[in-house]
């Protein structure tokens, strides 16, 4: 499935630094320490509806990540899924009265116009899990010649059991997952299993629903087990980073590190786990589930997109905050001010604007601490005073080229 174009990047003098991230599995944060090549999985969205707030927040934190390890030096291999076939989105198409593949589609279309309207940086795969059903039932055949599943009434479950790093990610006691599984998609409670914590991996075909030949019998597949997949065959296992939103940690990533564990032998399926926050509205997070969205295309057509992310790098990634109307107007007011002053035809000495918003955006990617250094250098800048002697011609580039650099906002 192809991604979306990648947006030109400023280039700028020297190097980055290490960057640090809060390693959910560590409950710390620590250096990341990728080689030549930076390996990161996002896991995607599931197309029965337009792209809102908290995806898009979700998204461009590790957007952030990309450019600030492609700014130390590293090249990135990112890869990301789109889960295209699911229960939520069968539900839909049945309700709309569409084709799910069509339905599918759409959204994914609109996805892509989405992130490229807000400059992130794509993935070099872009995965639809139907496009990779084969791969993912050969690695349940893999898990079930390792006695790690059993089945249930023709469906293929997972056994907790015997994954050894099974809660190791998440760190919740089984009370908190048990109650989370119940909440995100599982069945605790589905007479046969062993355990109330086993996870679908392969699911029988059922009448009127898609489903794809298998050794297991048709069906398709559970949905943790597609990313373990898809990043398996593009990144390995032991890649830099697995993200997503904070909403993943129990039970998809839990579950999916155990998949990768048990598969291959090796430990950890990640290096760092790291998770965006959520994004609230009317006191509630932003899901579809609940209908309490703000989507990305509409803000988008009534107002410049960058000011939109700018409206999200206000706040730090892995905060939960609520969406108001006013941030927008703000954010817009912030970009208006940047590109006046980054218009003059010299300012203050832009040097030090560059190292501080690198050593914010290393710092666990304090995107505000970043935006406050720009904001003083435009204040002093249009104001005419930058504390020093003189001016710099060659200031307003600088600050040009950082701001789209490391936080993808084009002046």
């Amino acid at each position: 499935m192809r991604s979306w174009p990648a947006p030109e990047i400023a280039p700028l003098p020297g190097a980055g630094l290490p960057l640090r991230l809060y390693d959910t599995s560590a409950r710390e944060v620590r250096p990341t320490s990728p080689g030549p090549t930076a390996r990161m999985y996002v896991c995607g969205i599931t197309p029965y509806d337009a792209t809102h707030l908290g995806h898009a927040n979700t998204y461009l934190a590790f957007d952030l990540v990309n450019r600030v390890w492609r700014d130390a030096g590293h090249e990135v291999h990112y890869t990301q899924n789109a889960t295209d076939v699911d229960d939520p989105l069968l539900e839909r198409a049945e309700r709309d009265g569409i084709d799910w593949r069509e339905l599918a589609g759409r959204e994914i279309e609109l996805f892509r116009t989405d992130m490229e309207a807000l400059r992130l940086l794509p993935p070099r795969e872009y995965v639809g899990v139907t496009e990779v059903v084969g791969q993912v039932a050969e690695l349940i055949q893999r898990l079930k010649d390792k006695g790690a599943t059993y089945e249930v009434g023709g469906d293929v479950y997972f056994s907790a059991a015997a994954a050894p790093k099974f809660g190791a990610v998440s760190g919740y006691t089984e009370e908190r997952m048990l109650e989370l599984f119940a909440e995100r998609g599982g069945d605790p409670a589905r007479e046969g299993k062993r355990h109330p914590l086993d996870w679908l991996l392969w699911r029988a075909e059922r009448p009127g629903e898609p489903s794809w030949p298998s050794p297991f019998g048709p069906g398709r597949p559970g949905w943790h087990v597609e990313c373990t997949a898809i990043a398996l065959s593009c990144l390995g296992s032991g890649f830099d980073v697995s993200g997503g939103g904070s909403d993943l940690i129990f039970p998809h990533h839990e579950m999916g590190a155990s998949e990768g564990h048990v598969a291959t032998g090796e430990w950890p399926f990640a290096k760092s786990y790291v998770h965006a926050g959520m994004v609230g509205l009317d006191g509630e997070k932003m899901s579809k589930s609940r209908g309490n969205l703000v989507f990305v295309s509409r803000l988008r057509a009534e107002h410049d997109p960058l000011a939109v992310r700018l409206a999200l790098l206000a706040h730090h990634y892995r905060s939960d905050w609520e969406w108001t109307g006013d941030q927008i107007d703000r954010a817009a007011a912030r970009l208006a001010r940047w590109r006046a002053a980054t218009a003059l035809t010299a300012g203050p000495d832009a040097r030090p604007v560059l190292t501080e918003v690198r050593e914010r955006l290393a710092a666990d990617l304090d995107a505000p601490g970043a935006l406050t250094a720009i904001d003083t250098w435009a204040e002093h800048a249009l104001a005419g005073t930058d504390g020093t002697d003189g001016t710099d011609a060659e200031a307003p580039g600088l600050v040009r080229a950082t701001a789209d650099a490391l936080l993808g906002v084009r002046l």
